[in-house]
Order: C-alpha cells, then structure tokens, then sequence
C-alpha cells in the first residue's frame, strides 16, 4: 500500500561547529526522509543553509520546523561558540516563512531521542544494568564537548535538561594528565573539558604530548591524529587519542556522580562513533571506574555508545511530537 506525499513536512536539523544536518519529519510516523549534510562555513547564517538545504530537495516550503544547535539558547540572538553563525530566532523564522520555530540545544534534541534508543541504536561499553526512571545523562565529543541530562518528572514525562558542561574545567587524573594541563594553561587562561575532550582537544593533546616528549609537532588535524593513532604509526598520534578517551571517562563519570545517573550514561558526537572498535578497548571505562569509595556505585552504572544515525533529528521530531519510524 502506497501512502500520499505528505503535504505538511516539518523541517528538522541539527547544527553543528562544522555541518549542519537536515532532513524531513511526516505525521504518519514514517522515518525521516531526505537527509543531507551541508557545511557550515559555505553559508552566512542558519536561514541560508535551511533555504539552500529546501531547494536542494525541492520542498517549496514549510510551516513547521525544529532546529538543534550546538550553542545555549539564550533570548532571539544565538551567537554560535564554535563557528561563526549569528542570527536572530525571530528574524530566520520570518526568513522561512515558518509559522512555529522552534530551537533547541544540540544536546538537549540527544537527551530527548535518548528513551526512543534500543537493540542496534546503543553499544554497551563495560558492565551495569540501568535503574528504571533513574536519570540518564549524555556526553560526547566533536568540534565541541556536548553534555545533557534526562530525569523523569511526578507526571513520569521523561525531562530533558540543557546544560553546557563542556565547559567545565578539564579535571586531570594523574601526573602526565596534570603536565598537559600545565601546558594547556599557557594558551588557555581557563582549560575547558573541551579543549582536551573534542576535535580541537585532540589537537590539542597531541601538541602538548610532543612537548612533554621533546618531538617536534607537525601541523596535524584532529581527524590525521586520530587517523595516525589507530594505524599504530605514531607514538604522540596513539597517546593523544588514548589520553582523550581515558579523559572523556573521567567527565562522563563526573556526570554521572553529580546526576546519580544510574539509567546509563550515552556516549554521542561525531568523534566516538568514527573509532569502531577502538573505544570499547580503550581506557573509557576504566577510567569511568576509577572514583575511589564509588568504584562500587561506578561499575554498576551502564555506559552507552549511540549508534542511531541522526539521535539529535530523532529528538527534534519527538519535540515536535512526532514519533519516527526506527529504521
């Protein structure tokens, strides 16, 4: 049985420091459909990639939409922290010629697809069984540190709640930990989670681990660090990467001590999911594990790898309240 073209798609995206994610949502509960990625740094502000974005799929227009971003919404003026977007909500609604703008954090769409998440959607890393209704908190690295949380209401309507806990301070572990930190200091008057726990940390990392080795850094991005560390072809390249996951555990562990997350902590952003099997051998949940007298409460919390293509458009839907189909 054939089904009529929706009439009334809602446009969704997720927008991040590097891409922006777009796709369309049906009230059938249909999955998502034309799906596209177009990067940030080819357009002046949101209005214009979503326009591009609409005319690219030949969708005349919408009168619904439901944008994610990587930034706090903070009033009309969104100033983007990792690229070089500004715009006014209000003026990019009127831009589209969209009845209902809605905008949300980036991570806050994460938490909010979080509930929708099973079998193939989630990896588990380590031991732990989640506490039904217990809150859930979400981490992740990209061009950023994203960080939310979901806690379930008196109504028993599960919560999301934004938050920009990629800027708390980096918390080293140990000595060589503590050492990168000293060097990071020099450039960074305050050393963010995600100066070191990102695609700019990793950068970051492996410059000051050449230092620390006496080596001299060659001018590598994130995604040649990383590419260098799982060919085993370069010492700095491997610690770097190491050094970011065993960090990475340690934040999701500080989150999940001050959540009492005992529904699972969800590991998300666009550098995790490009590891493979790496991160599951990594020092992750070691380093997760480690908080002395809560060892204990640690290892019985569950950790989990996102799977699901396009979590933060599966939340943007669900605030929409639209459900999709899981493909």
């Amino acid at each position: 049985m054939t089904h009529a073209p929706d009439p009334n798609p809602r446009l969704l995206g997720d927008i991040g420091g590097t891409n922006a994610r777009f796709a369309l949502a049906h009230g059938d509960g249909s999955p998502l459909t034309h799906e596209m990625t177009l990067p940030t740094g080819q357009f002046p502000d949101l209005a214009a990639a979503a326009q591009a974005y609409l005319q690219q799929v030949g969708q005349a227009a919408v009168q619904e939409a439901c944008i994610a971003i990587a930034n706090p919404i903070d009033g009309d003026v969104l100033k983007m922290t990792n690229n070089h977007w500004q715009f006014s909500i209000e003026a990019t609604r009127q831009a589209l010629g969209l009845d209902k703008l809605l905008m949300l954090n980036d991570w806050e769409a994460m938490a909010m697809a979080a509930p929708a998440l099973r079998g193939p959607d989630l990896e588990q890393i380590g031991s732990g069984e989640p506490v039904p209704d217990a809150p859930k908190g979400l981490i992740g690295p990209g061009t950023g540190l994203g960080v939310s949380s979901l806690v379930r209401s008196r109504r028993g309507d599960w919560v999301p709640i934004a938050g920009e806990g990629g800027h708390v301070s980096l918390s080293p572990t140990c000595e060589r930990e503590a050492d990168i930190l000293r060097i990071l200091w020099r450039t960074y008057p305050h050393v963010s989670a995600e100066r070191a726990i990102s695609g700019m940390g990793l950068e970051n990392l492996y410059r000051a681990i050449c230092e620390l080795n006496r080596t001299e850094a060659e001018p590598l991005t994130a995604a040649q660090v990383t590419a260098r560390a799982l060919a085993v072809k370069d010492g700095a390249c491997e610690e770097a990467l190491e050094r970011m996951c065993r960090l990475l555990g340690n934040a999701a562990a500080n989150l999940a001590v001050t959540l009492g997350a005992r529904g699972g902590i969800y590991i998300g952003g666009g550098i995790v999911g490009r590891l493979g099997d790496y991160f599951a051998q990594s020092g992750f949940r070691a380093a997760f594990e480690v908080k002395g007298r809560f060892e204990g409460y640690m290892q019985r919390i569950p950790t989990y790898v996102i799977r699901a293509e396009q979590p933060a458009l599966i939340g943007c839907a669900m605030a929409l309240g639209l459900q999709t189909v899981r493909r």
